[in-house]
């Protein structure tokens, strides 16, 4: 999620488009209209179809935070706003501005999604342009999938064009340095709130004259709270 059009796109379009890709299901929040973007009146009104046109590149679907640029406020009304996506999309997994950030909107829609995420073992925090401090520890190999942020970008011609920062040799640039920290051609980088692995285990293959297998206790009797077997029995 992100403060204003074309955050998401920036902080992490790429990784997204790796997801849709894998046949998860994709959902940008985008909490203000960037009414306060840079451009004349017909720019900002034409903001939201640009949008809108960056998440179906992006293979994703859209919804709107209904806050305005620049005065969005980390308060429980607008903690409810993300929770009502987290619930209503089933997300596990959030993408969020990093909360070190000199735009204010930045700060608070970090604020409010490290609450209303409480409960979830995935999240991730994106660099923006305005971000102050940002030391990423997990990374998405985007080499294949640069090409597609870049055209989810474009979508926001309004604000692309009147940024240095959204240039696409800048965002190929900014790629390929978090990709060689990473040791791959092209990365996303992200920041940790938390970030669960769920390893699932492979069965090996079984063979026509293996017999047959079963399956092993979840929770080892050393590890458990209460024994296992009743104490008279493992006295004896």
């Amino acid at each position: 999620m992100g403060a204003h059009p074309d955050d998401v796109e920036l902080g992490c379009g790429a990784t997204l488009l790796a997801h849709a890709a894998a046949g998860d299901a994709v959902t940008v929040l985008v909490m203000t209209g960037g009414e306060n973007g840079p451009g004349d009146s017909r720019r900002v009104a034409g903001r939201r179809a640009e949008q809108e046109q960056a998440a179906r590149a992006l293979g994703a679907r859209l919804r709107w935070g209904g806050q305005t640029d620049c005065l969005v406020t980390a308060d429980a009304a607008t903690v409810r706003v993300v929770e009502r996506t987290i619930e209503e999309t089933g997300a596990d997994l959030v993408y969020v501005h990093a909360p070190d950030d000199s735009h204010q909107d930045h700060r608070a829609v970090a604020a409010v999604t490290l609450s209303a995420a409480r409960r979830l073992s995935r999240v991730l925090h994106y660099q923006s342009p305005s971000t102050l401090a940002f030391a990423p520890s997990v990374f998405v190999d985007v080499t294949a999938y640069l090409s597609g942020k870049l055209a989810a970008l474009g979508a926001h011609a309004s604000q692309v064009e009147l940024s240095a920062m959204v240039e696409p040799d800048a965002v190929v640039a900014s790629a390929r340095h978090w990709g060689a920290q990473a040791r791959i051609g092209y990365a996303e980088a992200f920041a940790p709130t938390r970030m669960v692995l769920d390893l699932a285990p492979v069965a090996p293959r079984r063979r026509a004259t293996d017999a047959p297998a079963t399956a092993p206790e979840a929770v080892p009797d050393a590890w458990r709270l209460a024994p296992a077997r009743p104490l008279a029995d493992t006295l004896r």
